[in-house]
């Protein structure tokens, strides 16, 4: 019973842990394009100055999943759950540094004139931000359900890639002064279309947490 009792307490507190890296992953993404479409360089700076909070609660989730392996030895449902964890940090932290990235762009592109192709960007970013909070929530709830509807949205991620990669590239075929400004919008739009990527990758942690089913060939 006392065993129980501790990995239930520990498996809690790494479910929080986690949620929190994810809740600053997901900030890091919401600032840095507020960053961008609001040509704030002050919120693009504080991005980058978190990053290394991220790195650090990264790493911690790795040691804790360890502990958990080797000093409980969970089970089951218990031990799909550690494993989950253990892959999905990373994954965060992978959209963490994509947001970074955007910053840095920012901290480049607001010294440009403004940018009309920002108006597509700041669509597919909130359709990405979207697709994090509901993978966050599919995995918080335990629904595989909802995450293979998350899974499902990514399609759109990529139809807004391509539109804003295309339109870029006949932007700076048409207007070649701009080619600079337009070459790094189509790496912004290249970081959110990752993002998605990586959340679908969450949201197939939290079916086979769920169900012990490996969707990521087979979806």
């Amino acid at each position: 019973m006392e065993y129980h009792r501790h990995l239930d307490d520990e498996l809690n507190s790494l479910r929080d842990r986690v949620l929190l890296l994810g809740g600053e992953a997901e900030t890091a993404l919401e600032q840095a394009m507020h960053a961008l479409t609001d040509r704030d360089s002050e919120v693009a700076r504080q991005v980058l100055d978190n990053d290394d909070q991220v790195d650090r609660l990264e790493v911690e989730i790795d040691r804790q999943c360890i502990d958990i392996i080797a000093l409980r030895q969970p089970a089951a449902r218990d031990l799909r759950f550690v494993i989950s964890v253990a892959k999905m940090a990373p994954v965060l932290e992978r959209i963490a540094d994509h947001a970074c990235n955007i910053a840095r762009a920012a901290l480049d592109l607001n010294n440009e004139p403004e940018l009309k192709s920002v108006v597509d960007l700041k669509h597919m970013a909130e359709h990405a931000l979207s697709m994090l909070r509901r993978a966050l929530d599919a995995f918080t709830s335990n629904d595989p359900l909802a995450a293979r509807e998350v899974i499902k949205s990514d399609t759109e991620i990529n139809e807004l890639y391509n539109h804003i990669f295309h339109r870029l590239i006949e932007m700076m075929v048409t207007e070649p002064a701009t080619a600079t400004r337009d070459a790094r919008l189509i790496f912004v739009a290249k970081h959110l279309e990752r993002i998605g990527d990586y959340v679908t990758d969450i949201c197939e942690l939290t079916v086979y947490m769920a169900e012990a089913a490996f969707i990521k060939h087979f979806k």
